[in-house]
């Protein structure tokens, strides 16, 4: 094969590559479920600080998280090792989430203070954006082709999901086998990510490639930056991951007080619920990537957006009552949910392609970071509801009458038509998105030529 026949030949990654890649998909998964679900409840009931503390706690380090992103992918564009960009980031995550895993996790003590919390959980965001900003990074080098692209982040999708289903059933199973109490189950929780996060993100050091790209470090400070919000493709991506976020912010924040107290399921039902729904999401994901290498990634993301929307605002409408037929339609529903995920992100990487050709820079962590920000923008602002219920008189526990029928009411506008609606804005916002396959393939020629033109 000549040169340049094995330039342009596809970087097709075996299976086995792909799942070592898409391995610590598992802990992070695993820490994406705990800080929003697990760990706020287990610090108010369990070691004893007032919930409005543990809020306000949550909410500063979030904004502070939101802010030290951009920071990251700063940082990684201007790595140069010869052991790649972003693989030394990801190494550099591992002892800081184990720490953080044992501090947060497994040595807490009943009567921990504020101080504490505040703390700990702020190392563990820190690791925590290494890490997935790391693994983000090296999926866009791992496969410049747009359809192999897909194909990566299809895998690194479907782990993400294993390893939200598996940190989610890992307490009830605790309790389910006598193993322990509840405490227990967040100890062993602890213990489990400590232990998957070196052995998956060493695996996956130590037998996945990382590519270089070619280009220029970073320069022109802080306007350069801000000019990628600027562009076209990138304000797209970033507009649709917002609504795409806010959507299932809102329908965790509001979903145990839905079935409980519109359909009347109680909360090991409502779990079972999530569990088919995000099971559904890992169903799904190869369906959406082979639609994208079809049609190409913004129209099967527009596609999966409206059908997502139909079925989830059907799903949500039908009457309590009848277990199986809700779990069927929770599972239906789950099935579009993966493809805004992973396609936005293949997606951002292609529009790194495009600023690198235009500009000479490979700015591709940054650019991950920015959709990072948004992704966590859109789940603090998912906390509204909370707002507008407690402003209305909605209980938490409700009284002995139940909560009025004006706040039930707000509750199902919020839970079934406000989700429906944002996830329907996905595909409206997708319409004429300029970087279609046959644009990508022209810009990826061009950055091969240009390689081969400087060497």
């Amino acid at each position: 094969m000549t040169d340049a026949a094995s330039a342009t030949a596809p970087h097709r990654r075996s299976n086995a590559v792909l799942a070592a890649f898409s391995g610590p998909c598992l802990p992070l998964a695993a820490f994406g479920v705990a800080l929003p679900v697990t760990l706020p409840e287990y610090y108010a009931s369990h070691v004893g600080i007032e919930i409005g503390l543990v809020g306000l706690v949550f909410m500063a380090v979030r904004l502070i998280d939101i802010a030290f992103d951009p920071l990251v992918g700063w940082g990684m564009d201007r790595t140069r090792t010869r052991f790649g960009r972003y693989r030394p980031w990801m190494a550099l995550s591992t002892p800081i989430l184990m720490l953080a895993a044992l501090m947060i996790f497994v040595l807490v003590r009943p009567g921990a203070g504020p101080g504490y919390l505040f703390l700990w959980l702020l190392v563990l965001y820190v690791g925590f954006s290494i890490g997935t900003l790391g693994q983000l990074g090296w999926a866009s080098v791992l496969a410049p082709e747009y359809d192999q692209r897909s194909r990566v982040y299809a895998w690194w999708q479907a782990f993400n999901i294993i390893g939200v289903i598996a940190i989610l059933v890992l307490p009830a199973a605790v309790l389910k086998l006598g193993v322990g109490d509840y405490v227990a189950g967040v100890h062993i929780m602890g213990w489990v990510i400590i232990a998957a996060l070196p052995l998956t993100i060493g695996l996956a050091l130590m037998t996945v490639p990382e590519p270089v790209n070619a280009g220029a470090a970073p320069h022109g400070g802080a306007a350069a930056y801000f000019a990628l919000l600027k562009r076209p493709t990138v304000a797209r991506l970033l507009a649709a991951d917002l609504v795409l976020g806010v959507a299932p912010g809102i329908t965790g924040a509001l979903l145990f007080f839905f079935f409980d107290q519109v359909k009347g399921y109680d909360r090991a039902e409502a779990s079972i619920f999530m569990l088919l729904y995000f099971l559904a999401g890992l169903v799904g994901a190869p369906i959406w990537a082979r639609l994208a290498v079809k049609v190409g990634k913004h129209r099967a993301l527009a596609i999966a957006s409206t059908l997502f929307a139909v079925l989830y605002f059907v799903a949500t409408l039908l009457p309590g009552g009848s277990f199986a037929l809700t779990a069927a339609a929770m599972f239906i529903a789950g099935l579009p949910y993966a493809a805004g995920l992973f396609l936005l992100r293949a997606m951002m990487a292609d529009a790194g392609d495009e600023v690198r050709l235009e500009t000479g820079v490979d700015r591709t962590g940054l650019m991950f970071s920015i959709l990072s920000a948004t992704t966590k923008i859109g789940h603090v602002v998912a906390l509204i509801p909370y707002l507008i219920l407690g402003a209305i008189g909605f209980q938490a526990v409700p009284p002995a009458g139940g909560n009025s029928a004006t706040s039930l009411l707000a509750l199902q506008v919020m839970f079934i038509a406000l989700p429906a609606l944002l996830i329907a804005s996905a595909a409206w916002i997708l319409k004429g998105y300029p970087l279609t396959p046959e644009r990508h393939e022209q810009l990826r020629l061009a950055l091969i030529a240009r390689e081969e033109t400087a060497a």
